[in-house]
């Protein structure tokens, strides 16, 4: 006697467990009583053992009904999860993002922003990690991230680049140093000033040292670092100076320092990098925009 059961008879045994009679299961399945008495009895016959007791109208399950219940409501609730799952997918509320931060950003400003994208879509897993620039890209490149947050310029062979709002730069400056009071500070005014600056071998050191330069002033430069973060806590400790760009300070007042705007127009720049030849991700994407959005206002 066969014992192998189709998903016709799955469907009309779950309906009268759920409706407790052959009509409600009917209604529930939109066909016929007798098509639901029917498969029924198809399906006791298959298994060799009756799945309820008839009680006038009523169908009362056996322990075996209730037991084989059990394990097609989770059958069916694995279901109804990948249902859900692929809304979400289609609405852009589930899936993965996997993004490399620059360390200037990844103290406060992505974190942030990779909060209010995960506050919309709670089913999105983010994976984020801090590298810099140069081998964000080529992890980028090799699709080892979704999407990378970099110091521009960079030429790298394998990803594509959008920019994002540029940044003017700003000196962090000890609290209690003579200059903490002030509301703006130009490069003049720095100039008998201990200074941590980016590394040389950077393009916005290029664009400080240009400006300094340009105006005559000689730069006394105690400490050198590519990492903005460490520049803001030397400054903190009192070794100097920094100068960084806006995003890289707390923007929570910092009982260590105070970060006061240059009078000089030295901006940095920032990109979001993709892989190159691949579909569009759409949750790339709506981060970029977030990220350019919270950029923007500041």
């Amino acid at each position: 006697m066969k014992s192998d059961l189709n998903l016709r008879h799955i469907e009309a045994f779950r309906a009268v467990m759920l409706a407790g009679s052959v009509v409600g299961a009917a209604e529930l399945l939109n066909i016929t009583q007798p098509a639901v008495s029917r498969t029924i009895a198809q399906m006791e016959l298959r298994l060799g053992y009756s799945l309820y007791q008839r009680k006038g109208r009523r169908l009362v399950p056996t322990a075996a009904a209730q037991a084989l219940f059990r394990e097609v409501e989770q059958v069916y609730g694995g279901i109804e999860r990948i249902s859900q799952v692929a809304l979400d997918l289609r609405h852009h509320r589930a899936g993965a993002l996997r993004i490399a931060v620059l360390p200037a950003l990844a103290q406060w400003l992505v974190p942030h922003a990779l909060a209010q994208f995960m506050q919309d879509r709670p089913q999105v897993r983010t994976f984020a990690q801090s590298l810099p620039s140069r081998q964000i890209a080529e992890l980028v490149s090799t699709r080892q991230f979704d999407a990378g947050v970099i110091e521009l310029p960079l030429s790298h062979a394998g990803i594509e680049v959008r920019a994002l709002p540029s940044a003017p730069l700003v000196a962090v400056v000890p609290r209690g140093h003579p200059l903490a009071a002030s509301t703006e500070i130009s490069l003049h005014e720095l100039a008998a000033e201990r200074l941590i600056l980016p590394s040389p071998h950077s393009y916005i050191r290029y664009k400080i040292d240009d400006v300094f330069n340009q105006g005559g002033i000689a730069a006394q430069v105690v400490a050198e670092t590519p990492t903005s973060s460490i520049a803001c806590a030397m400054a903190a400790a009192g070794a100097g100076i920094a100068l960084v760009s806006r995003w890289v300070p707390s923007p929570v007042d910092d009982p260590r320092y105070v970060a006061i705007a240059l009078r000089e127009p030295i901006r940095s720049q920032y990109g979001l990098i993709t892989p190159s030849g691949v579909p569009a991700n759409a949750l790339v994407d709506e981060f970029a925009d977030l990220l350019s959005q919270r950029m923007e206002q500041g």
